[in-house]
């Protein structure tokens, strides 16, 4: 299986700039792409970015323009956000599509979240 842990998470104020980070590790056969989603209080778990192994980024439209997802190896994905604003305070997610061993297919694999707040 695959594992995720983040880091990064905290509170800072409106347009501050926070850098999350997650690193995937255990049985890997291949890993197609990493990413982030969100989940706010309330609301479903929400898409944000995410980049495949050739370096090709998609981006929601509601963070188009402030984030930016880099990954400086095949297993370590960061997301850097500028221009917090208090609508992107939720719990964010690392997120990998990947393929713990040759003889299954890809599926989703998931970290444990870290808490980004924005302050007014």
């Amino acid at each position: 299986q695959v594992q995720l842990v983040e880091s990064g998470g905290g509170l800072v104020q409106a347009g501050g700039s926070l850098r999350l980070s997650c690193a995937a590790s255990g049985v890997i056969f291949r890993i197609n792409a990493m990413g982030w989603y969100r989940q706010a209080p309330g609301k479903q778990r929400e898409f944000v970015a995410f980049r495949n192994s050739g370096g090709i980024a998609t981006y929601a439209d509601s963070v188009k323009g402030r984030f930016t997802i880099s990954r400086d190896n095949a297993k370590t994905v960061y997301l850097q956000m500028n221009n917090l604003k208090t609508d992107d305070t939720a719990v964010y997610y690392c997120n990998t599509f990947a393929v713990s061993t040759s003889a299954g297919g890809p599926r989703n694999y998931w970290g444990q979240g870290t808490q980004v707040t924005v302050s007014s």
